[in-house]
């Protein structure tokens, strides 16, 4: 399945709705839809995908994680954080996600994996389908560990509340010792791989890593 490129007509509220995603770091293109999500749904379930993980494209453990998400949904209650761990193996993450998030009135995935994998369980959505335009911010996920790994410029790129939390922890000094000459390396920056994960990658101003 291909998602189309122009949305439906959704709803302005739903009861549950469901994403998952990597959002290591937090970043500004992240936090509108995070709100949209919020916003759109009585319930909203945000999956953590490579929970399980902690490597070049995952440098964040997942306490490291929860802790950057709910300083970024930090006036909001209507949510709850779900770990979602690699398994290899589509069609068994495919169940652990029906599981985990029971029914849900929307599943959001930029992934055209993903959507494949969930449109015969949800209704799947783009997460660009949720936010106004004004609200776009050209960011992703491999800009920010481009930014940290160069150690110069990646705060303005993360709400405030998150690159304090980094800095107190120090983890972009972590990060750089671990994973900085690797991630200059790639060729990320320029094109993020697509769909190339379960967990469901998705980046730039419509993309949510």
């Amino acid at each position: 399945m291909t998602l189309p490129k122009h949305p439906p007509v959704l709803p302005d509220r739903v009861a549950r709705i469901g994403m998952v995603a990597r959002w290591r770091p937090v970043h500004l293109g992240h936090t509108p839809v995070l709100r949209a999500l919020c916003r759109r749904a009585d319930r909203a379930l945000i999956g953590i995908g490579s929970a399980n993980r902690y490597d070049l494209r995952n440098p964040f453990t997942l306490d490291e994680t929860l802790a950057m998400l709910r300083l970024a949904l930090a006036d909001v209650d209507n949510y709850e954080l779900v770990p979602i761990p690699d398994l290899d193996d589509g069609p068994r993450w495919r169940a652990m996600i029906a599981e985990q998030f029971g029914p849900l009135d929307i599943f959001v995935t930029e992934n055209p994996y993903v959507a494949r994998l969930m449109v015969d369980t949800y209704t799947v959505m783009r997460p660009v389908w949720l936010i106004h335009d004004d609200e776009k911010v050209p960011i992703d996920g491999a800009m920010v560990r481009r930014a940290m790994a160069q150690g110069d410029g990646w705060q303005e790129l993360v709400p405030p509340a998150i690159a304090d939390y980094i800095v107190a922890q120090q983890l972009d000094a972590r990060f750089r010792r671990e994973f900085g000459l690797q991630t200059l390396a790639l060729d990320t920056y320029v094109k993020p791989r697509r769909g190339s994960e379960v967990a469901g990658e998705a980046e730039s101003s419509d993309r949510v890593e």
